[in-house]
């Protein structure tokens, strides 16, 4: 019987994100489950208030009893959640280009005050502008066209006003860092990174130190490997199991 994957995307994604991955699971082997995270494409209205509680929640709502969680930035930070509330579930995680946290407290406030005057732009500036400033971040800035293009198409599936609850209740500078509890995951879990994303594969050689189970791979690309590198995910969630 097919594995379930439960695959979550990043801030301003939708489920479409990971089509490209999608495509290249062999059914034979895998069942995909992509899901809207609350405040994004067709869950915009789905949970109040959004936190990571409640995507925790809304998460295990729609995921079968056991499958392979993988989570994208965001949406990997939702992930380490979901492993940690109900870890009896997660057969094994995948995070890709996912932060545990911001420690340093002075850090993690300038972040919130970042990502509350970001929420602002998003209900004030015309959504087309915020598109163009989040993909020319350096985050983003070396990425092929094309893949500019998917990211931009998938964030135009959002409501901006959605978007901007999402990252108040969802932002880096929200979430209570969890570099303490890395060592409750008792699963295999594969940390993917891309190779041009450098502050992250910090973070991530620094993540497999600590999980009982980790395995980092460096992969070709940038920052948004589910659209950049789809078959680099891909190997990602069939490895975990090796």
């Amino acid at each position: 019987m097919p594995e379930s994957v439960v695959l979550l995307h990043g801030f301003s994604g939708t489920h479409r994100a990971w089509d490209q991955v999608v495509a290249l699971l062999d059914p034979e082997r895998y069942r995909p489950l992509a899901l809207d995270l609350p405040g994004h494409g067709a869950a915009a209205d789905s949970v109040r208030p959004i936190s990571f509680a409640s995507c925790v929640r809304a998460v295990l709502d729609a995921s079968p009893e056991r499958f392979v969680l993988a989570g994208y930035s965001m949406g990997g930070r939702i992930a380490m959640h979901v492993a940690l509330a109900a870890p009896e579930r997660v057969e094994r995680l995948v995070l890709v280009a996912c932060n545990p946290g911001i420690e340093d407290p002075a850090e993690r406030a300038a972040r919130g005050a970042a990502d509350e005057a970001l929420a602002s732009d998003l209900e004030r500036i015309p959504f087309e502008d915020f598109i163009e400033r989040w993909r020319t971040q350096p985050l983003f800035a070396a990425d092929p066209p094309d893949v500019g293009a998917l990211a931009r198409a998938d964030q135009r599936r959002n409501r901006p006003d959605a978007l901007a609850e999402a990252l108040r209740g969802l932002g880096a500078g929200e979430m209570q860092p969890q570099w303490d509890r890395l060592g409750e995951l008792r699963m295999p879990v594969a940390v993917l990174v891309g190779d041009r994303d450098a502050k992250f594969l910090a973070i991530g050689r620094r993540m497999v130190e600590v999980l009982p189970e980790g395995e980092l791979t460096v992969a070709a690309g940038g920052h948004g490997l589910p659209l950049e590198n789809p078959a680099a995910v891909v190997r990602a969630i069939d490895d975990a199991d090796a």
